[in-house]
This record gives C-alpha cells, structure tokens and sequence, in this order.
C-alpha cells in the first residue's frame, strides 16, 4: 500500500472531534445536550443578502469569475477598508477567497519556504500552526500573559524572532480570549516588523464585534511602510453571519496579490460565484444587522461574566470582542467528579459532556490546556440552562 505524505501525517486532527462526534451521537439518541462549541454567530444570514444571492442565481451567475473575485466585490472591499479601517488599497490587491481560512493558507503558500519560522502567539486559534506546517514552516509558539490578557508583548516577541523569522500572526480581536491590542501595543509589532523585516499576518474577522470602549484598529493603518509588510485577513463570515457562505479576502502588496490570485488560479479556480454576489450585498448593504448582533452579543457577555463570578474552582478572561469566554479550568485537575479525577482539559469537557451534557471546546488545541473555551454565540436561555448544569457539575467535584 501506498504511504500517505509526511506533511499531512504530521497535522494534528482537530481537538474538538471526540467531544463533537461524541455530543452529536447523545443528539441522535434524543438527548438534550446543550453546545457552548459554536464558533459562528447563531443568527440568520440577514435577508438583503440572501436575496442577493437568489438575484444571482436567477440572473444565472452561475459561472466562472475571475480568479480573485469579481471587480465589483474587490472594489467593495476596498472602499470598506478605506471607510472601516483608514486604508488605501486598489482592487488588484484584494484576493477573493473561499472563507478567511483559504485566505490563510494562501499567504502562508505565498511567502513561507521551507523552515521559514512563523510567530504565533498562544493562546491561538487551533488551524494557525497547522495551516504554517502544511506550507512547510515551522510554527514558533509564542506564550502569553494573563496579566497582558493573552497578548504578546513587544519584549516577549522580540526574543522569538530569528534570522528564520518571516511572518507574526496577529489575531484581534482574538480567538480564543477575546483581547483586542491597543494602538500603542501594535505600534510596538510594528517597530518590530520594520526593524527586523518579517511580516504581519493580521487576522481581524472578528473586527465588527468589539465591546464597551475598546476599538479595533488595524496595524496596517499605522504607516504606509506597515501596509506594506501586512497581510490583511478578513471575511464576512464572522460580521454578518455568513459562515458556510465562505468568502474571505485578503489585502497585501500588490506582488504578493498577484502571487497569491495565481496560486488560487491553479488550486480553486475562483470564489463561489453566488456567494461572491451575496458578500457584495453584505459590504454595500445596511449594517443595522452588524450592530444589533454586537449588542446581543455583549448582553450575552455580561450575563455569562456575571453568572460565572460565584462558580467554584473557575475564572474567565473578559473578552474585549469576538463572541467566546475563555475560562480557566486549571484548578479542577486535582478535584474528583464521582470518584474520577479530572486530569486535565479533555477530561473535564468530557464528563461534563458524559454527566451534564453540555458540550465545550477544550482548550489543548489553542496551545492553553488548562483552558476551556465556551461560545456564547446561542439563545441567553440555552446558555442560562447550560450554566445551571456547569454550576451543578461543578458544585459536585470533591
């Protein structure tokens, strides 16, 4: 029999499938189990867009598009980076991708050689440090500080960089803590960037969902010598709860667009033709939808913060933006549930599943395993219920 490759080999599956295959099969069986999983906004696609896309199939748009996107989308983007975020792009320096995640693995197939290092700081979204060595580099796992909320600081990265270095991950908001980086800690990325000539892979999906006085801002609006060693990667996804639409995009430097428009070229022809039109709709139309999710989105927060404050054995990061808790479950290692240890991450998020079913995203994956990660992207009485069950199992550990 024919072996498989070394490089998929050694990608890690994801950490999230026994607990899933395992929450799906007490689904089945007709069990009532409450998910805290749930990495995408539980709202309905706004209407405005799905109309869109209805309008493009009957227009039948149903074609090949050009490789990186349909200029009319491209130029959305561009006049949405100019209003949003302070930035001049042109459209041949927007790449149309098949969700952020393809836009990801396009930068990382466009600059990375093999053995080039890629900064990542933990805790990170689970796909970073497999997506790096799919592209043959190597992830440098960057750790963080509760005291600075997760973030890198400018010390911390410096002492990681080498002359192998050639790309900084940047997540803000984050996922999975939700910390946003202030302008004067990116300032500090960013002298480090320039001085030691690697770039910046910032990831800002979660940009529209920010909470109380905190404000997104993205490093590339710093100067126009950042833009240049910035890879923006953003979505629709995540703003307008659009996730199994898949469409992201990146802005960069026009040679590593058209490096990256070629590489789409060969691997995914193009971006969804419908979906194409339905973002278009989404960046052009009203965003009163954007902002009645933040809303419910920061009720959501503070009710779970409030709740979680008289929970034995357990902490929360305050998330800043994103729609995610990252809660501290270190100090149940030692405790007993029934007379079974829980251990570490999983087997906490596995009794929980097995005794109170309720479901949540152990936090091994994102590089935090003492760590849980609870999604508030669900009803406030689905998430009231399953913290009166996390509350009982919790009470019962000895």
């Amino acid at each position: 029999m024919p072996t498989l490759s070394q490089k998929v080999s050694a990608i890690s599956p994801s950490p999230t499938l026994t607990i899933d295959a395992r929450a799906k099969e007490l689904k089945s069986a007709g069990e009532d189990v409450i998910g805290f999983g749930a990495g995408e906004p539980d709202f309905d696609t706004p209407l405005h867009i799905r109309e869109a896309a209805k309008n493009a199939i009957d227009e039948g748009f149903t074609r090949y598009t050009p490789a990186s996107g349909i200029p009319e989308l491209k130029k959305a983007i561009c006049e949405k980076l100019r209003k949003d975020n302070g930035l001049e792009f042109q459209p041949g320096q927007i790449v149309v991708s098949n969700g952020a995640k393809h836009s990801l693995d396009n930068v990382f197939a466009a600059i990375l050689n093999k053995g080039d290092e890629v900064i990542i700081p933990a805790p990170y979204w689970v796909s970073y440090p497999e997506l790096v060595k799919l592209n043959d580099g190597v992830p440098v796992i960057l750790e963080t500080k509760k005291d600075n909320c997760y973030k890198a600081r400018t010390d911390e990265l410096e002492k990681a960089i080498t002359p192998r270095t050639k790309a900084f991950i940047l997540n803000s908001p984050n996922n999975p803590t939700g910390c946003v980086y202030t302008r004067d800690e990116l300032e500090g990325i960013a002298h480090l960037a320039l001085k030691h000539q690697f770039y910046i892979v910032s990831d800002e999906i979660y940009e529209k969902l920010i909470y109380g006085e905190n404000e997104h801002v993205s490093i590339a609006s710093l100067s126009k010598e950042v833009q240049e060693q910035t890879i923006i990667v953003n979505g629709v996804s995540k703003s307008y709860a659009m996730t199994g639409w898949r469409i992201g995009y990146t802005a960069s430097s026009l040679p590593l667009a058209n490096a990256m428009a070629n590489l789409q070229s060969h691997a995914a022809s193009n971006p969804n033709s419908i979906a194409q039109k339905a973002a278009l709709a989404a960046l052009n139309g009203p965003q009163d939808c954007v902002e009645e999710m933040r809303r419910t989105f920061t009720r959501r927060r503070d009710y779970m913060l409030n709740r979680l404050k008289s929970f034995p054995f357990i902490s929360a990061v305050e998330p800043e933006g994103a729609f995610y808790l990252f809660i501290h479950v270190g100090k149940t290692f030692a405790k007993k549930f029934r007379g079974t240890l829980i251990g570490d991450g999983d087997n906490f998020a596995a009794l929980l599943l097995e005794h109170y079913r309720v479901a949540i995203v152990p936090g091994k994956g994102f590089g935090a395993p003492e760590y849980a990660r609870f999604s508030y992207a669900t009803s406030e009485e689905i998430i009231a219920a399953g913290l009166d069950r996390l509350e009982s199992f919790l009470r019962e550990l000895t």
